[in-house]
């Protein structure tokens, strides 16, 4: 069983800088066409700094930077046993290349359900930009399975 002492716990910042290349690739890799994603001009004239990062980009910070690995090892919960449950997004300014976003994390929930045979761990985060604007909320909801 997963110690619910972490309940509460919050995990080291982890942050990116956006940059064009790595957006564009991102927004052709999701099949996204709109050339928003991945054409300056289309995004400036949309009102956009420069590219915006795909809607499901920012979920990628925390696992890119390592903290979610640490994260599973704190809890003792082996990858192997590991389902993505759920994510959820609520966005309140865009993230554009040339930004920097800083993702912080806080464990806000963990249960279980048909008797242990699954764990739920329920992450709540805020990613924020260069000049500490809340750019996104998001909730993830991972599994393990016993």
């Amino acid at each position: 069983m997963i110690d619910r002492k972490w309940i509460g716990h919050e995990l080291p910042p982890s942050s990116l800088a956006l940059e064009r290349g790595r957006l564009r690739c991102f927004a052709q890799s999701i099949g996204e066409t709109d050339p928003l994603y991945t054409d300056v001009s289309a995004a400036r004239a949309a009102g956009y700094t420069d590219l915006p990062a795909p809607p499901t980009f920012l979920f990628g910070v925390e696992l890119e930077s390592g903290t979610t690995d640490e994260l599973l090892k704190l809890l003792t919960i082996p990858l192997s046993k590991v389902l993505h449950g759920e994510q959820g997004f609520t966005y309140h300014r865009a993230a554009c290349a040339g930004d920097t976003i800083t993702v912080r994390s806080r464990v806000v929930d963990i249960y279980d359900k048909k008797g242990g045979a699954l764990e739920f761990v329920v992450k709540n985060s805020e990613a924020r930009n260069q000049g500490d604007e809340l750019v996104a909320e998001m909730r993830t909801v991972l599994v393990c399975r016993h």
